[in-house]
């Protein structure tokens, strides 16, 4: 009879700790990976260019391949808890060391992404940073400080640094 009580009471402690963590849920990272291309940058990248030119304005590609020596992927995945996770995909294709043509997922803009960021965060009050006039007045006054003594004179001139063998 005691060992049955005892299951019980066991089994209605562990209910209640489950709905417990079920209220809690635990923080979770932003994950950002990858390379971030925006529409701009894209529409920068003109057929002709250079690999290098290419590089200075997507960054390093994420992917490359000794197999296809002439493709660059740029791949870029945002996970954030609450919110759909965002996935692009930019490739680069060369034809000798000259941009051929560019392949591109729906880019945003820079603005847009940035303005992606803050979905889903709260927003709360900025607090006002300054003190008002009157928050000046009632400060208290720094205790003085004693007056420096000035400093002696440079002498006139200097000794040699090494004698002559005199």
């Amino acid at each position: 009879m005691t060992a049955s009580a005892s299951l019980v009471a066991c089994g209605s402690f562990d209910g209640a700790s489950n709905r417990v963590a079920g209220l809690v849920t635990p923080y979770k990272m932003d994950i950002v990976q990858g390379n971030f291309v925006s529409k701009e940058q894209a529409a920068a990248i003109k057929p002709g260019m250079s690999r290098a030119q290419v590089r200075d304005i997507l960054g390093t590609p994420l992917l490359t391949s000794i197999f296809h020596a002439d493709r660059w992927d740029y791949v870029f995945t945002f996970k954030r808890q609450g919110v759909e996770s965002q996935s692009r995909k930019v490739t680069v294709f060369f034809k000798g060391d000259g941009l051929e043509r560019i392949e591109a997922d729906p880019l945003p803009s820079e603005a847009e992404f940035a303005a992606s960021l803050d979905s889903g965060r709260r927003s709360g009050k900025v607090p006002v940073l300054e003190l008002s006039p009157e928050e000046l007045k009632n400060l208290p006054l720094p205790a003085s400080k004693p007056e420096a003594k000035p400093l002696s004179p440079l002498p006139a001139s200097y000794p040699p640094l090494e004698s002559n063998g005199r």
